[in-house]
């Protein structure tokens, strides 16, 4: 039961998500479905392989959640988006968003079913590679939560590690304290502001030379730019 894919439907249409629950629970998936963006946002996102997305929702839209995903939560979790909205730039604007596929309403659940299979293989394909985070020198192990400089071992703090996985991820791009907060540290601790400023100091010495590679800029956040 543990080993199945997980996937999350997220479709207002209540039909919809039952005969796409049914068949792929039928091929072996393990399956979540939400009736709205905002309901699949206050889901654990992190524990699913693939979301399948609809765009045209009301409230929060498909474009919109998968920003979110990309952007604010910096999670790269394949996202099918499945639509009644065919034209070119609605194509495009789904891509730019973050998606890995598109699928246009009317669909066959045989055609489904390919494309999913199609995205979890090529995760699986990937999934070793992108646990591995590198800056040069730095080498940055996510599953065994292990750092190294010239191969020689680094040692952080659980929320230090996983402030460097965050921005490292985001490479390039500023992430206000805030969006550093909510994504390290959990609801029911409360932190400020002042607790991001201070792992960040303590981890910009602990990397050496690659601690000026986190930068800071008033008013934006940290940038991991090396």
């Amino acid at each position: 039961m543990g080993n199945k894919p997980k996937i999350l439907i997220v479709d207002d249409e209540q039909d919809l998500r039952e005969i796409l629950e049914f068949n792929l629970s039928s091929e072996e998936y393990e399956i979540d479905t939400a009736s709205s963006a905002e309901e699949a946002l206050t889901m654990q996102l992190e524990n699913y392989q693939l979301i399948l997305l609809d765009i045209m929702m009301g409230g929060i839209t498909g474009f919109r959640m998968a920003d979110i995903i990309r952007k604010e939560r910096g999670l790269e979790i394949p996202i099918i988006f499945l639509t009644a909205k065919d034209s070119e730039n609605d194509l495009l604007t789904g891509f730019n968003v973050g998606a890995d596929d598109y699928i246009t309403k009317p669909f066959s659940i045989k055609e489904v079913i390919v494309r999913v299979k199609a995205i979890l293989k090529r995760g699986q394909t990937s999934s070793k590679s992108s646990s591995i985070l590198e800056c040069e020198s730095l080498k940055l192990d996510i599953d065994l939560k292990s750092i190294s400089i010239a191969n020689e071992p680094i040692k952080l703090t659980r929320k230090e590690f996983d402030i460097l996985v965050l921005l490292m991820k985001n490479k390039g791009k500023y992430l206000s304290r805030e969006e550093i907060m909510n994504q390290i540290w959990s609801d029911d601790v409360i932190v400020t502001e002042r607790n991001v400023d201070v792992n960040i100091a303590r981890l910009r010495k602990k990397i050496n030379e690659y601690g000026t590679a986190i930068k800071g800029r008033s008013g934006y956040g940290y940038c991991f730019d090396y």
